[in-house]
């Protein structure tokens, strides 16, 4: 896997990667920058969000639960001195549908943080990440 990040301007980087896809990186103001992008730390968290994503709703869906919205939500507590490593991760799954089986969603979130989930894997072994989930019912007449 390979991916790199070109300088625009300033603090403006264009990230790529092996995909072909691209996306803005860029710092606050008071550093420097135009706050026109991601910072660096916000993608570890989008990406470690992403891949639990993607692990527990294609579990969820092997395990044919009825999910009619889902969404992962990630707080991490930041080192107020430099380098300001993460020192506290949260990953709360919102799982919206009916009759969704919280023992389901319990063992998806576990399957991803113990087998399938790289970004977590790496993760934990520096900070301590904690998880959480909710289940929403939605009525049969509501799902979408």
């Amino acid at each position: 896997m390979d991916a790199k990040v070109t300088l625009q301007q300033r603090m403006s980087f264009t990230a790529t990667a092996d995909s072909g896809f691209r996306l803005n990186m860029g710092a606050q103001p008071d550093v420097g920058g135009d706050d026109d992008g991601f910072r660096p730390m916000e993608l570890l968290l989008l990406g470690l969000a992403g891949c639990t994503a993607m692990d527990v709703i294609s579990i969820l869906r092997k395990k044919r639960q009825h999910v009619t919205g889902f969404e992962v939500q990630t707080h991490a507590e930041r080192a107020q001195e430099h380098p300001r490593v993460f020192t506290d991760i949260t990953i709360k799954y919102i799982v919206e549908g009916i009759n969704v089986d919280p023992e389901a969603v319990r063992r998806a979130i576990e399957l991803s943080e113990t087998k399938y989930c790289p970004a977590q894997a790496m993760l934990v072994q520096a900070v301590p990440i904690r998880h959480e989930f909710e289940i929403v019912e939605v009525a049969a007449g509501e799902a979408i």
